[in-house]
């Protein structure tokens, strides 16, 4: 009993840093990769408005699926993500550099959350 105490408590502490830990980490990537002008990002900005609720959700999801034991649905959220987009960054070319450095950004940070996570289940 004790043991799924821990794992539940581990996976929420998990769930709660990756989610508000990466809302920290992806705008400083972000602002450290940014390389185009003020009008261009203002652009990126408009169009990629709702973009701080998708990648909450998004390493919310990411995390849980590695969490869960299945990290093909990694694989999963990428693909939803990236075609739910799709016609956004055609249409505003320059969105789609901020969008991809994003995205890569809080898989990164969501993936390393739950395997970190995940190691520590093995160790109980």
């Amino acid at each position: 009993m004790n043991e799924v105490v821990a794992v539940a408590g581990i996976s929420v502490v998990a769930l709660v840093l990756s989610v508000a830990g990466g809302a920290w980490v992806v705008p400083l990537v972000l602002r450290h990769a940014e390389s185009t002008a003020a009008p261009a990002q203002a652009e990126a900005l408009a169009v990629l408005g709702n973009g701080t609720w998708i990648g909450l959700l998004e390493r919310f999801a990411i995390t849980g699926t590695i969490l869960a034991g299945y990290p093909e649905g990694v694989a999963v959220v990428v693909a939803v993500k990236a075609l739910g987009r799709l016609p956004e960054l055609r249409e505003h070319p320059v969105a789609g550099e901020r969008f991809v450095v994003g995205t890569l950004a809080s898989l990164v940070w969501a993936a390393a959350v739950g395997l970190g996570a995940h190691a520590i289940f093995g160790a109980l």
